[in-house]
């Protein structure tokens, strides 16, 4: 069984930063994928960006328009999302999720480990 803590949430002004940490613990496949995803207040879960156990991300949702990076720190053994730019619109609960690697590319969907998320807020 896989656990998942996340990190790094906080309330944040638009144009600022945060640094979004997933740390996984458990029995990990050595083939994985993990993706951060969010959930805005009234609206249904998106994923936000996903990277495979390589190292490679395979999805950004295109909204963010190449204000964040999804990375992974072997040393650390945590997986993390540098959000920069932020925007009002990118309010909403972070979560981060795990699921086996199945192809050579990560999904956005099939996420089997899930954790408790991190609360981001942006004000205007």
């Amino acid at each position: 069984q896989v656990h998942l803590v996340e990190s790094g949430g906080d309330s944040v002004q638009a144009g600022g930063s945060l640094r979004l940490s997933c740390k996984p613990s458990g029995v990990l496949n050595k083939r994985w994928c993990l993706g951060w995803f969010r959930q805005a207040p009234g609206k249904g879960r998106e994923a936000v960006a996903v990277l495979g156990d390589n190292g490679r991300p395979t999805y950004y949702v295109d909204s963010i328009e190449g204000r964040f990076s999804i990375s992974r720190d072997k040393a650390q053994n945590t997986v993390s999302l540098q959000m920069d730019k932020l925007k009002p619109n990118g309010t909403a609960m972070y979560y981060c999720a795990y699921k086996k690697r199945i192809y050579d590319d990560c999904e956005r969907r099939d996420y089997r480990a899930w954790g408790q998320g991190t609360q981001v807020t942006v004000s205007a």
